[in-house]
């Protein structure tokens, strides 16, 4: 079989595709009665486990509180019981390297009684902690590698689950990852010590306004874009499969310029995957609640219910791993990358985040009259102060060679990291700034003037699409983070950032009520100051716009472009100073992140560079001879030597482009340390490439199809 004919195979194979129909689902499921089957959840360990153990270890999950090691052998012995009744047979310790994925060791429960006889044995030392070999993970420097020791030690505040396989089941134990000395090499420790940091901050302040709570938690549901593509036309494109993305691909006629697919009917293939992975993910305890089209052709989402953030964070990447799995069942292959193809819409992943204390109270929720609500005022204002003081942190979380291609992009908030009220809000806080009082709010209700429809009560904020940080009624819409990201280390540096600024609140209230003042006066003037020093981060208007540059500039606002520049903000000498204050990080593990970033900024470009020199001398140069050779038979006429001049001429541009960029390439790979070579990748090797695409795109659109082997972005966009 040619490469010409493997494509038009492909397309044969895509219009023959077979909708996947499961009888158990097509008769219909009802939720309640699937969901959280395969996780050892409160219900379970309440079924499973003696009343005392059952209380401590629901202490710990809830409460927050240290575990007791006296009850492990009994909590493993009924896990082992359960998942072996449910078709277990290996358990693993599932952690969260800074690779951005998942890893797991399988180890079965079989061992062997002293008389040489079979059995299944799961102790509490093996629920708590397991020895991973740590060599061939990244650490940025905190270990060498010849030291292989690493632990994974068991988080009892997320459920342990179980992964359906093809011929049985595996226990899933979520973990931490650190290494022999104790640092952390994984995603998930920090988020737990930030969320630990922002709850006693957090706790401090209420206890001013004589609220005393156990805990406060910072929750999370974050939306999840994706790509959908048939996995015949996966298989022919080099750089879907090496990168991620298209490197090259002339724009279809038709994108999404109707803005016809957003909202729009889901295909009935497409809707059997979501419908299946929803089920899977059911019986995971991930509580998905919308699934609806993108923007872009063949994009999608889903997104869901609240959670507390650790818990949410390992159930995204549950979600990422579960649809991954799903799509190969469905011949589909799932794109998460945040550009997979230019010219349309990217993927991110829309963190929608809020705190809530022990009581089950949302502290963002501003209530019908939010200038009266001081509690509210002050938890608002710390959000807008952590993110003014560490804006450059946070970009430098969400910072990736991928999402460089998305930022600043007409469908992305920029690099520049602004936050959005919203009027009312607004409103509030310009009135507290010019010491006016700023009049009931109440709720707006919108007529629509026909008498057979309810009125529409009026949100307090309108929702600006632009904007990387949105205030969205009750919570901020962190909408930046990249969508293969693992979302632990943005929320872990955002938890940090609003933790410092209560802490300080905490510290300036108690000094000015100490001072003959009233309380409320206090808090007035320690919001009143915020308000102030905040304002420069306060944007109401188009992200996109160019103006805005301009104006950001103007305010002081960084506008770190690439990732190189980002990450540099990790090693500063404040930054180390404030995550080891928080406990986030300690200096030598801010520093090991910021190594293990760049080197993976490194050999992602590298690697689509490789990518991209394969695609032009085994696919674009070939087809651009082949049709120039079909232009050389076919006469002399005025219009082939038109056609022949314009082939020569992108043939001859694409032959230098690719001259500079093996020059680029060559000078970044000869760079003194890993900050100049990713400077210079970024700078040089990332617009170099651009400008081949650029170039190569113009030769796909010049040949005849018959030449043209990568399957195209017609095809691949919209027959699935």
């Amino acid at each position: 079989m040619t490469e010409v004919s493997g494509r038009l195979w492909a397309i044969r194979e895509v219009t023959s595709r077979q909708i996947r129909s499961i009888p158990e689902l097509a008769a219909g499921v009802q939720v309640g009665q699937i969901f959280g089957c395969n996780t050892f959840d409160a219900g379970t360990m309440r079924q499973k486990l003696p009343k005392a153990v059952f209380h401590s270890l629901h202490e710990t999950v809830r409460r927050g509180r240290k575990l007791d090691p006296a009850i492990a052998n009994e909590v493993a012995h009924a896990v082992k019981e359960w998942a072996l009744a449910k078709g277990a047979t290996h358990f693993c310790h599932w952690f969260q390297p800074q690779t951005g994925l998942t890893a797991e060791k399988h180890d079965a429960f079989l061992t062997f009684d002293d008389e040489g006889m079979p059995m299944e044995r799961f102790s509490g030392a093996q629920l708590i902690q397991s020895e991973p070999d740590a060599s061939s993970f990244p650490s940025g420097g905190m270990r060498t590698t010849f030291e292989a020791r690493g632990y994974t030690a068991w988080d009892p505040s997320s459920p342990i689950f179980l992964i359906d396989g093809p011929n049985g089941k595996t226990l899933c134990v979520p973990s931490v990852f650190i290494s022999y000395h104790g640092d952390a090499l994984d995603n998930k420790t920090p988020l737990l010590r930030s969320m630990e940091a922002l709850s006693e901050r957090a706790v401090a302040v209420l206890r001013l306004f004589g609220e005393h709570r156990e805990r406060v938690v910072p929750t999370l549901g974050p939306e999840q874009e994706y790509f959908l593509v048939d996995r015949a036309f996966y298989a022919l494109r080099p750089d879907l499969i090496a990168a991620g993305r298209t490197l090259v691909g002339a724009k279809p006629p038709k994108g999404q310029e109707l803005e016809d697919h957003y909202f729009g009917s889901i295909k009935d293939r497409i809707l059997a995957f979501m419908q299946e992975s929803e089920h899977e993910l059911f019986k995971l305890g991930i509580p998905i609640k919308t699934r609806h089209n993108e923007v872009a052709p063949s994009q999608y989402e889903t997104a869901p219910i609240f959670e507390e953030a650790n818990v949410a964070s390992d159930h995204n990447q549950m979600v990422m791993e579960t649809m991954n799995r799903v799509a190969r069942r469905h011949n589909l292959a799932l794109l998460l990358h945040e550009k997979p193809f230019a010219g349309i819409n990217g993927s991110g992943k829309h963190c929608n985040w809020s705190l809530m204390d022990s009581e089950g109270r949302n502290l963002l929720e501003p209530g019908a009259t939010p200038e009266r609500n001081l509690s509210f005022l002050v938890f608002l204002l710390a959000v807008l102060k952590g993110v003014h003081k560490r804006a450059g942190l946070l970009r430098a979380a969400i910072a990736s060679a991928g999402n460089d291609h998305r930022l600043g992009a007409n469908e992305a908030p920029p690099a520049i990291i602004s936050v959005f009220l919203g009027d009312q809000l607004n409103r509030v806080l310009d009135a507290i700034e010019n010491g006016e009082g700023a009049g009931p709010q109440g709720i707006e209700r919108l007529s629509l003037g026909i008498q057979k429809l309810p009125e529409v009560a009026r949100d307090n904020t309108d929702r600006n699409r632009t904007s990387p940080f949105a205030f969205t009624g009750n919570k901020f819409e962190f909408r930046a983070v990249p969508s293969t990201a693992s979302i632990a280390v943005p929320i872990a540096l955002l938890n940090a950032a609003v933790a410092e600024a209560l802490g300080e609140f905490e510290a300036a209230i108690t000094t000015r009520a100490g001072k003959k003042g009233s309380f409320q006066d206090a808090v007035l003037a320690v919001i009143k100051e915020a308000v102030v020093a905040t304002k420069a981060i306060r944007f109401e208007g188009n992200n996109y716009a160019p103006e805005w540059v301009v104006e950001a500039k103007r305010r002081g606002l960084p506008n770190l472009r690439t990732s190189p520049e980002a990450l540099a903000e990790l090693v500063k000498p404040d930054s180390k100073t404030f995550l080891a204050k928080m406990k986030v990080f300690t200096e030598a593990e801010s520093e090991a992140r910021y190594h293990v970033k760049m080197e993976r900024y490194v050999k992602d470009v590298e690697i689509e560079v490789e990518t991209l020199t394969g695609l032009v001398a085994a696919h674009v140069l070939p087809a651009a001879l082949k049709q120039r050779a079909l232009l050389g038979s076919a006469g002399n006429s005025k219009a082939v030597q038109g056609c022949a001049k314009s082939l020569d001429t992108l043939i001859g541009k694409l032959t230098s482009q690719m001259e500079a960029l093996e020059e680029d390439v060559e000078k970044a790979g000869k760079a003194t340390g890993v900050e100049k070579k990713a400077l210079l990748l970024a700078q040089k090797v990332v617009t170099g490439m651009a400008e081949i695409r650029e170039t190569a795109d113009a030769i796909e659109e010049s040949v005849a199809d018959a030449f043209w082997t990568l399957p195209k972005y017609h095809e691949m966009l919209f027959l699935v």
